[in-house]
């Protein structure tokens, strides 16, 4: 018997209690996920989102943490850029490059239940591979 995925919703308080617990500002978006917007040391910023929804798979219950690093000119990742997020997933301790739409997101998931560190150090995780990447795939611009 194979295990299959689905995604159910998550104990979304916990997650906000988690987020209050450590201090971070956030806003709920229309589908319910946690987006937060990270200011950075060298001026910039960081969009991170913390999805309320919990995946599973078999036993396996996951939550998600995304942060959008570039968004490609027609929809296409080019292939050049493609590569370079390969590369840099391999070499990543926690998450790895996905496209969403015409987006390259960084994922980070953790288990549904993760602790109030874990929960950080995914966020953290995120918003510095993301904010890296965007700023060395688009140096002039800082969207996320």
């Amino acid at each position: 018997m194979s295990a299959g995925t689905q995604r159910s919703a998550g104990a979304a308080t916990t997650i906000a209690q988690q987020l209050d617990s450590l201090g971070y500002r956030y806003e709920r978006d229309k589908t319910g996920d946690y987006q937060l917007t990270f200011r950075l040391d060298d001026e910039r910023t960081q969009l991170v989102y913390v999805l309320a929804g919990v995946e599973e798979f078999g036993t396996h219950r996951i939550r998600e943490i995304w942060a959008p690093a570039y968004r490609a000119p027609d929809g296409g990742i080019p292939a050049d850029v493609a590569n370079r997020l390969l590369e840099d997933s391999q070499s990543s301790k926690l998450g790895s490059w996905v496209k969403q739409g015409d987006m390259a997101v960084f994922v980070v998931k953790i288990p549904a239940d993760a602790s109030t560190q874990q929960l950080d150090d995914a966020i953290d995780a995120a918003t510095r591979s993301a904010d890296q990447m965007e700023a060395a795939l688009t140096p002039d611009k800082d969207e996320f």
